[in-house]
């Protein structure tokens, strides 16, 4: 019985060395893959929810917990302004209802607008973007779409085409509501569009004191002041700050969304959930830590071809039937200092809505460097048959959950698993055997002593 036990212990050993042997070569195979340390370090921030993303790549440089869902407050009235300004021009003439001008309590930011009161939409927008009036909101909203839920509508399919993912919106102001909500992500998406419009722009970086003249209903004028402390003259002035919006709800918490450009970098910064004084402090951090760390390459279509076609990235044989046409929407990326185009791989945006029109599928590629998004380009693979069909498209399928596994990890991992699984197979018909000759052996020994 000693032997077996001996036997059993020695299996055991060998097992347990074996195991270990292959998880420790695991994680060192996962670490080499993800390459985090490759990434410059980001200051530590006081906001629970964070993103800073560089405007016209899309490249996220930081994020944390950037998908957590999170209530937008006033930040939300930048989506407002934009909508606004792709939907009217800025002489019309906004006549507030009574439900407009009494949307909103005493404590709650406003310009003391009255029932019938007429601005100008770009009156209104000064109010709205500056002022952060609530009561501006709601009367834009019937302005738009004749309803506040028919603007409600138009706001979550507009924050869908720029690219939110986890958001739904229920006023036109940001005053609380539990199923009014957004994330870190998807604001700096949806604050991407608003950067990208020049006339929001032009209102929004507006750091001097603006002038609503008088109105029908009040006969004096108005004075409006940013409420963005980083703008030229305020608190916590930042050169190169061209906007954004502030927010504020008991829910909320403090947040900030923040444009920023130097040289020829544009950035957008996200706080959610920071302190009221701390929002800024962390955007400078972020802004200056962007700033400071990344550059600008150039791509081209022979680029994201070369890409493409590399040993590092998943092949499907339906790529070898059909054409690959690439429309390439992003020109530039954005990459830590220490990196160059030979450190990029690409990889489909999982989040993306693929599309198929007239047996054309369109897909969105990631550029990626050390598991971080630089930059996008859109992807179309077509038939002269018009026979593609989704299920042959494993990786544009919208309904693929996971990515294909890169050959390095495939190649790696199953050989030591297949190794592991077979010594383990060995080594327990080692032990099986052991066993059985040992209680031959006993049986004989007994026989004997009877004789």
């Amino acid at each position: 019985m000693k032997q077996v036990y001996k036997c059993l212990s020695v299996a055991l050993t060998a097992f347990i060395v074996i195991i270990n042997t292959f998880f420790c070569f695991s994680v060192t195979v996962m670490a080499e893959e993800n390459n985090d340390n490759d990434w410059p370090a980001a200051p530590e921030v006081v906001a629970q929810n964070a993103i800073l993303i560089d405007a016209d790549t899309g490249a996220i440089l930081y994020q944390k917990e950037a998908h957590t869902r999170s209530y937008p407050a006033s930040t939300t009235k930048i989506l407002t302004g934009l909508l606004t300004i792709e939907n009217c021009s800025m002489d019309e003439i906004v006549t507030f209802s009574a439900t407009a001008a009494n949307s909103v309590t005493y404590e709650d930011a406003n310009i003391a607008t009255k029932t019938g009161e007429e601005y100008t939409v770009e009156q209104a927008l000064y109010g709205l973007l500056l002022r952060s009036a609530n009561e501006i909101g709601y009367g834009l909203a019937e302005h738009v779409s004749g309803s506040l839920s028919s603007f409600t509508d138009l706001m979550n399919e507009r924050a869908k085409e720029l690219g939110a993912i986890n958001t739904h919106f229920s006023n036109a102001s940001g005053l609380h509501d539990d199923n009014h909500y957004t994330t870190a992500y998807d604001m700096a998406m949806i604050a991407r569009g608003c950067y990208n419009n020049s006339t929001f722009v032009n209102i929004d970086s507006t750091s001097t004191t603006y002038t609503i003249p008088a109105t029908n209903k009040t006969p004096t004028e108005r004075y409006i002041k940013h409420l963005h402390l980083m703008l030229k003259g305020r608190d916590y002035y930042y050169e190169y700050c061209k906007g954004g919006k502030t927010g504020f709800t008991d829910q909320a918490g403090y947040n900030l969304v923040t444009f920023a450009e130097k040289n020829d970098m544009r950035l957008i910064c996200v706080c959610f959930k920071s302190g009221k004084n701390e929002r800024f402090q962390d955007t400078r951090a972020l802004f200056d830590w962007g700033f400071n760390n990344f550059k600008k390459i150039t791509t081209t279509s022979d680029t994201v071809n070369s890409l493409f076609t590399s040993d590092s990235y998943y092949q499907s044989k339906v790529y070898n039937n059909y054409g690959l046409n690439f429309n390439l929407n992003a020109s530039t990326l954005t990459i830590p200092n220490n990196k160059n185009i030979g450190d990029i791989y690409i990889d489909i945006d999982k989040n993306y809505a693929t599309s198929n029109e007239n047996g054309i599928y369109t897909s969105q590629l990631n550029f990626m460097c050390s598991d971080n998004i630089v930059g996008t380009t859109k992807i179309t693979l077509s038939s002269d048959d018009n026979i593609v069909a989704a299920s042959n498209l494993p990786l544009i399928n919208p309904n693929k959950s996971t990515p294909a596994p890169s050959p390095k990890q495939c190649i790696v991992i199953n050989i030591w698993l297949l190794t592991a699984i077979l010594i383990s197979i060995i080594v327990l018909i080692y032990v099986i055997v052991i066993i059985k000759r040992v209680r031959k052996a006993k049986k004989q020994r007994s026989r004997k002593l009877r004789l």
